[in-house]
């Protein structure tokens, strides 16, 4: 499937009256699994990726190279679209917010999203003119292109839990040129349905970060069109590695192999491929 038809299916997604899931994998072999249980797409998790790497999630330990790579195996590793958590679009500048986007349309990624969050505890949130700025650079960039561009509010997770200086963003971005709108942490229904009722473009919620959780179809009624789950897929895997680890290093049992994926049955959703030296 060529980037110009996974675009249109995803895009499609997004005009449904109902939320479909994009779930989060990290690397290529979640990416596998995730699309072999049914899902429409996919979206990359620097969350997720942070981890695997043995870092935290943060600016100043993930890179615009490597996080581009870990997307472009994502998206090799699956006919699905994928979309892609591209943080603030690595620098303050508009222009460096465009060259990202420019970067990811190369790689064949059909979605991705730009923070408005700065990665200075001090000042965590640029001021609206210049968010607006960085997405009106990364819609140019789009333009014309198989790419839908997500611009994220997140002004809930670091401390400022205005609901209407949250729209006020939002509905600038949409202005800006922004596809899809994103508030992470937004407090309750109420809240996802006050800000959806108050945008004209398909929002994003995320799941499993914190509580309250709320069923698909509730989401659905509240006026989403996309829910992700971040680094929360990321997160359950790690659960269950330290679960195990946990019951071997404190029980001396392995009960834990019980509910473990067989090897045949994460064989037959990996890749079958062979090296060509080794028919």
């Amino acid at each position: 499937m060529n980037q110009e038809t996974k675009f249109e299916r995803f895009k499609a997604l997004h005009d449904k009256d109902e939320a479909f899931v994009i779930p989060n994998p990290w690397d290529a072999g979640s990416a596998r699994l995730l699309a072999s249980m049914g899902f429409d797409a996919l979206a990359s998790t620097s969350a997720g990726y942070a981890f695997s790497k043995g870092k935290r999630d943060s600016f100043a330990s993930l890179g615009r190279d490597e996080i581009l790579l870990n997307a472009a195996e994502i998206v090799q590793a699956t006919d699905l679209p994928v979309a892609a958590d591209l943080e603030d679009g690595f620098g303050a500048g508009p222009e460096t917010c465009a060259e990202t986007i420019r970067q990811a349309i190369d790689i064949g990624l059909v979605g991705g999203s730009i923070e408005d969050a700065t990665g200075d505890e001090n000042d965590p949130i640029y001021a609206l003119p210049i968010a607006v700025d960085r997405i009106r650079a990364a819609a140019d960039a789009v333009r014309g292109k198989p790419f839908l561009l997500t611009a994220r509010a997140e002004g809930f997770l670091w401390g400022r839990k205005d609901l209407s200086e949250t729209i006020k963003r939002l509905q600038a971005f949409s202005d800006a040129g922004a596809d899809v709108l994103y508030a992470p942490g937004l407090p309750d229904i109420d809240a996802i349905r006050t800000v959806c009722s108050a945008l004209d473009k398909p929002v994003n919620v995320v799941m499993g970060l914190q509580a309250p959780s709320y069923t698909v179809a509730q989401l659905s009624e509240a006026g989403v069109r996309r829910i992700s789950v971040g680094g929360s897929f990321a997160r359950a895997a790690f659960g269950a590695l330290q679960r195990a680890a946990r019951e071997v290093r404190v029980n001396g049992t392995f009960d834990y192999a019980r509910d473990a994926m067989s090897g045949d049955e994460i064989s037959e959703v990996m890749s079958q491929r062979k090296l060509p030296d080794r028919q």
